[in-house]
């Protein structure tokens, strides 16, 4: 049985996407953050692929989480930048905007994504 935490997190994230949804023109950056890592997507919902993708497994950066946080921000800005996405919904996925998250969100804006 899943902890509370991580149901609320799911129940925070299940309103969010029913509100929230990537087109072609304004994909979806999605964050999923374990505890030692972290994941962005660029998804288009109508078609249902994923444009771009980074964590910070592929990236060998050393350092504390926000602070690859923020590179792979930039990293998945850059990378849909050469796909030529401008524009994205950002999808929390149920985090609070705060510290990695948010670390991310301000790599990706620093990176040139608009949201």
């Amino acid at each position: 049985m899943p902890n509370k935490k991580s149901t609320l997190r799911q129940r925070r994230h299940n309103r969010i996407r029913s509100k929230i949804t990537g087109t072609a023109e304004r994909p979806r950056l999605v964050v999923f953050r374990s505890l030692n890592h972290i994941y962005a997507q660029v998804i288009d919902d109508t078609k249902g692929i994923i444009l771009v993708s980074s964590s910070d497994l592929k990236t060998k950066t050393k350092g504390k989480k926000t602070d690859k946080a923020k590179d792979i921000g930039m990293a998945i800005a850059e990378s849909a930048k050469s796909k030529k996405i401008e524009k994205v919904v950002f999808d929390r996925n149920g985090y609070k905007y705060h510290g990695r998250v948010k670390a991310l969100a301000e790599g990706a804006r620093e990176g040139g994504l608009q949201f």
